[in-house]
């Protein structure tokens, strides 16, 4: 196929042109990579994967991480949508200091397409949806260790699995592609994200306080000696975290994905387990089934919280 080549996609009641689809943009070898895939195989993986990723993604603000020459060019982080983006694919205008950004919204399969072709590997979405920005419905602990220690991933992970049940709130798991773990509450959105952040915080310290010499919740790299930093800070107003089921602009194409509690124990667990040739797989098995619907407020879970740091509410 030419460079110039364009390739067609139908999906739904719109086509999509593709351009250049035999672009490489995770070449064989690079960090290791056994595989190399090119621009088809992404738009091949995220139209298998659209009806997993889209109800996380719908309605939700998004930061766009585009590699137009591949994961070894440069990166383009893009908040705003362009004019030239066709007048069918959703945007909300969202407030921001001095102003306002119009992030783009990915509602359908031919926009995640379209998307696809502008080379976003990466799909960050915002916490909470258009028209209730301020509003967050999940609440995110990004389990980010020193290095590339998964266990040190695998136990952090436990032990706030079973704070937040002790706290009565649901949580489900999802591989980052990258380094670490994702914990995601679902939350009511009755909450705004200063609470919610706050909220994040305290319960962060509480793990922190119960393995010092393991956990932390300093921001900064120097103050973290080695240890697992628990990052809370996806939870602020206009933040945002890597949506299930995108693509990382890592080697090899690895691929944020949810997973059960149960596969935790998986001892061939690691945080970029999947890439776009077996993550539709994992998508079929449903593991967030239901996990998301019962969303909850976090005026009980902040009381026992409270109870737990020995403060009155």
């Amino acid at each position: 196929m030419s460079g110039d080549a364009v390739r067609t996609v139908r999906a739904g009641r719109r086509t999509v042109e593709v351009h250049r689809p035999d672009k490489v943009l995770f070449p064989k070898g690079a960090g290791g990579a056994e595989e190399e895939y090119t621009k088809g195989d992404l738009v091949d993986y995220y139209r298998a994967v659209a009806p997993f990723m889209l109800p996380h993604l719908r309605g939700r603000p998004l930061m766009l991480e585009r590699h137009p020459d591949g994961v070894d060019g440069p990166r383009v982080m893009q908040k705003n949508t362009p004019a030239h983006y066709p007048e069918w694919i959703s945007r909300v205008e969202v407030a921001k200091e001095g102003g306002t950004v119009c992030h783009t919204v990915c509602d359908d399969t031919a926009t995640l397409l379209y998307l696809a072709d502008q080379a976003a590997l990466t799909l960050h979405r915002w916490l909470s949806r258009a028209g209730k920005s301020d509003w967050p419905d999940r609440m995110v602990f990004d389990l980010d260790p020193a290095g590339d220690d998964f266990e040190a991933v695998r136990e952090a992970a436990r032990l706030l699995g079973e704070l937040l049940d002790e706290l009565g709130l649901p949580s489900a798991l999802m591989t980052t592609g990258s380094r670490g773990l994702h914990v995601v509450v679902p939350l009511n959105a009755r909450q705004d994200h200063a609470v919610v952040h706050e909220f994040a915080l305290h319960a962060a310290e509480v793990l922190e306080a119960s393995r010092p010499d393991r956990l932390t919740t300093a921001p900064r790299k120097k103050d973290r000696g080695g240890r697992l930093y628990l990052d809370i800070q996806r939870n602020a107003y206009a933040q945002t975290a890597v949506a299930p089921f995108t693509v990382r602009a890592r080697p090899g194409a690895p691929v944020a994905v949810p997973l059960s509690w149960d596969q935790l124990d998986d001892p061939a667990l690691h945080a970029r387990r999947w890439t776009i040739a077996d993550a539709v797989d994992q998508a079929r098995t449903r593991p967030w089934a239901g996990i998301m619907s019962h969303a909850r407020t976090l005026g009980p879970a902040r009381r026992r919280l409270n109870a737990l740091r020995g403060r009155a509410d």
